[in-house]
């Protein structure tokens, strides 16, 4: 993957009004759009716009996608976007396993790979199995061509695991469970060993983030995610809200039971401790109403729009963990004498590569001004 000096291009683009006319770009699909319906959907002048779509098409990013009729005068010049001509890698770290897609410009999976993983071991091997998953992604996905290829079109490389960590310098803390992270600059590792850009975030926030950009949670929810561990990502007016020091969601670890059972973190009474233990002992209707109580403690303090859950343990039972997180929450709301209906909890949509996806979309999103990355 090394040597991916046109991706590293494409992010040079990267400006708001250019964003902004690869976002019209991408939501008119294939029909294409003119570029006077550019300049009236980003309120930039048609010379702007001009200039930027030229920018775009010498970059391959986009190109004509036939002749439209118009009221008047000669048919307009249509331009779509080029889904091809930039990529991304996702990567959700577990505990356990190491997952990896590689998506297109418009979000499309065109590549998986997922394969075991311990996260207890030694931080150059974590890194390794990292950069071989997703440098095997890149060459299944462009062949005997892959340097080329991925040279010409990748971005680099979103990285989603546990947290807490800092997302602005990708420098790991204290991982629950696994204090030996504490300080690795992952970030910086991976670059070295991939030469391309890379972020990371917690897994939490990246799942976060993918529903933002695909308007799945609207503006305002909060993603639980129960699998190994829990946590959340929380979107405010639909920003993904890392907090000032990019710790936000540490939702976990919220304590619920004073003098309850130890967890990972050193505290005792924690809401992941409690719904694990739950979960552990094959006693789901228990783990989702520990999980319904924290949830509502969320919804009380931020007064979100929607709880969505993830994680391929709700996966395992989906109809049960929505269900009791939802009555929880509903009977707290009806204690509070709250306005309206209960806010609603739902499944999340992105399934079990959800994480991975929205690991690409902290490369991806700020091309087209959806979020910072």
């Amino acid at each position: 993957m090394r040597g991916a000096g046109g991706g590293a291009n494409l992010l040079a683009l990267r400006s708001h009004n250019t964003a902004l006319v690869l976002d019209l770009l991408r939501g008119a699909g294939a029909a294409g759009i003119s570029r006077l319906e550019l300049a009236e959907g980003t309120g930039l002048t048609p010379q702007a716009v001009s200039k930027i779509t030229a920018r775009l098409r010498e970059r391959g990013l986009a190109a004509e996608a036939g002749r439209r009729a118009s009221t008047g005068g000669k048919p307009r010049t249509v331009l779509r976007l080029v889904p091809e001509a930039g990529h991304a890698v996702g990567v959700h770290v577990e505990r356990d396993e190491v997952r990896a897609v590689l998506v297109d410009l418009n979000g499309t999976v065109t590549g998986e790979r997922r394969r075991p993983l311990d996260l207890g071991a030694q931080a150059g091997a974590v890194v390794e199995a990292v950069a071989e998953q997703a440098e095997a992604l890149v060459a299944e996905a462009f062949g005997a061509g892959a340097r080329e290829a991925s040279a010409a079109s990748l971005l680099g490389a979103g990285v989603a695991l546990p947290g807490p960590l800092d997302h602005g310098r990708g420098v790991l803390h204290r991982v629950t469970g696994f204090p030996q992270w504490d300080g690795f600059p992952l970030r910086d590792a991976l670059e070295r060993r991939l030469g391309v850009p890379v972020v990371v975030d917690k897994d939490t926030n990246a799942a976060a983030l993918g529903l933002a950009v695909t308007g799945e949670g609207g503006g305002s929810f909060a993603y639980l995610h129960l699998g190994t561990g829990l946590g959340a990502g929380l979107v405010i007016g639909g920003t993904v809200h890392r907090g000032a020091r990019t710790g936000a969601g540490e939702f976990g670890h919220q304590v619920i039971q004073l003098d309850g059972p130890p967890c990972a973190c050193g505290d005792r009474g924690c809401v992941e401790a409690l719904c694990l233990a739950a979960v552990a002992r094959g006693d789901t209707r228990e783990a989702a109403r520990v999980l319904g109580t924290a949830a509502a403690n969320l919804v009380g303090l931020l007064d979100v729009d929607l709880v969505l859950l993830g994680g391929r343990t709700v996966a395992e039972r989906p109809e049960a963990f929505v269900t009791g997180v939802g009555a929880v929450v509903a009977a707290r709301a009806r204690r509070g004498g709250l306005p309206g209906a209960a806010v609603p909890v739902r499944q999340a949509p992105a399934g079990a590569r959800g994480v991975a996806e929205g690991a690409a979309q902290l490369l991806l999103a700020p091309l087209f001004g959806r979020g910072e990355g």
